[in-house]
C-alpha cells in the first residue's frame, strides 16, 4: 500500500501539473473562461492520469486496459463534477484566486479518486 501511495502521489501530482499548468499558463490566458478551462484540463490530466496509475501506481496487469480506461474515466469523472461543484463555489463565494482554489480542489478531490480507484477501477479479473 505505501508504494501505492507513492506512486499515486507522484502520478497524480503530474496530472495535477498538466491540469493546472494547462489552466493557469494556456486556456485562461488565451481567454476561455475558468470554468471552461477546468474542463479541457481535466481532459488533458485524464490522460497522463490513467497510464501512470494503471502502469506505476496499482501495476494493473491483471486489469484490462480498455476496462481500466472505461472504469477509471467513470471514477475520474465522477470525481471531477465533485471538482466542478467545488471550484464553482469557491470561485463564486471567495476572494480566493482561481489558480489557489483551483489546487485546493484538486487536492480535495484526490483522496475520492484514490479509494474507488484503487477498489473498482484498477481491480484484477478475480475482484471485477
Amino acid at each position: 500500500m505505501s508504494r501505492e501511495l507513492l506512486w499515486f502521489g507522484i502520478v497524480g501530482v503530474s496530472a495535477m501539473l498538466v491540469h493546472l499548468g494547462s489552466v493557469a499558463l494556456i486556456l485562461v490566458p488565451l481567454g476561455l473562461p475558468p470554468l471552461i478551462a477546468n474542463i479541457v484540463g481535466f481532459l488533458l490530466a485524464f490522460q497522463i492520469s490513467h497510464v501512470g496509475h494503471h502502469r506505476l501506481t496499482f501495476n494493473a496487469v491483471d486489469a484490462p486496459l480498455a476496462r481500466s480506461r472505461r472504469r477509471f474515466f467513470l471514477v475520474a469523472f465522477s470525481s471531477f463534477l465533485v471538482n466542478e461543484a467545488m471550484y464553482a463555489l469557491l470561485l463564486r463565494f471567495t476572494t480566493l484566486d482561481y489558480r489557489i482554489a483551483l489546487t485546493i480542489v484538486l487536492l480535495a478531490v484526490a483522496v475520492l479518486t484514490f479509494v474507488s480507484a484503487r477498489q473498482w477501477a484498477f481491480a484484477g479479473k478475480e475482484q471485477a
